[in-house]
């Protein structure tokens, strides 16, 4: 993996500024991102609309850690969730979303529910912003499939986390998939 190149930057640059612009005239809420959301082309199959210009850009959420404690019975593999840890921090994409937008985005997010957090952008802390934690956590993590793996890195990488951030979460499903090899053979096969 590389640096983001300065194109993709000042492509969010120009984004949130056409964000900011387009939704001044409607309510919208700010969204947190871990997982296979980072991806806008993916967020974009379950919204229905594009939603390139509402990506801030890269964010930091404090006191939580990632975790695969959820099976997906749609993706037939474990999904990430984020778990309360002070010591610990979980970097994703910030959106500004259309309120529009929110019912379509909770049913994709099923088997979730709503948690308020604070995150850093670029030396800004927002308030108020709208992510989603598992309400049956497993036990113990599930490795992710191929799909969903590649989903969630190709939008880590879209949008900018930081590189070293990408190797840790390029590492820790990799572990999991090895880990859990038998497991992780039948699921890609499903």
């Amino acid at each position: 993996m590389t640096g983001v190149p300065a194109q993709i930057h000042l492509a969010q640059i120009a984004n949130a500024r056409a964000a900011d612009a387009k939704s001044s005239q409607e309510p919208t809420f700010y969204y947190f991102a871990y997982g296979s959301c980072m991806c806008p082309v993916d967020l974009k199959r379950s919204l229905g609309e594009n939603v390139h210009a509402y990506v801030i850009g890269a964010a930091t959420l404090k006191g939580y850690r990632l975790g695969f404690l959820r099976q997906s019975q749609l993706r037939n593999c474990g999904v990430l969730d984020v778990v309360r840890d002070p010591t610990a921090f979980v970097e994703g994409v910030l959106y500004r979303l259309p309120q529009r937008l929110s019912d379509r985005l909770d049913l994709r997010e099923e088997g979730y529910q709503h948690e308020i957090v604070s995150v850093h952008h670029r030396g800004r802390q927002y308030e108020n912003v709208r992510t989603y934690v598992v309400l049956d956590k497993l036990t113990e993590e599930l490795a992710p499939n191929d799909w969903y793996f590649n989903v969630v890195l190709r939008g880590a990488v879209t949008c900018g986390l930081p590189e070293p951030y990408c190797w840790q979460l390029f590492n820790h499903m990799h572990q999991l998939q090895q880990r859990y090899g038998s497991q992780t053979q039948l699921l890609r096969s499903a």
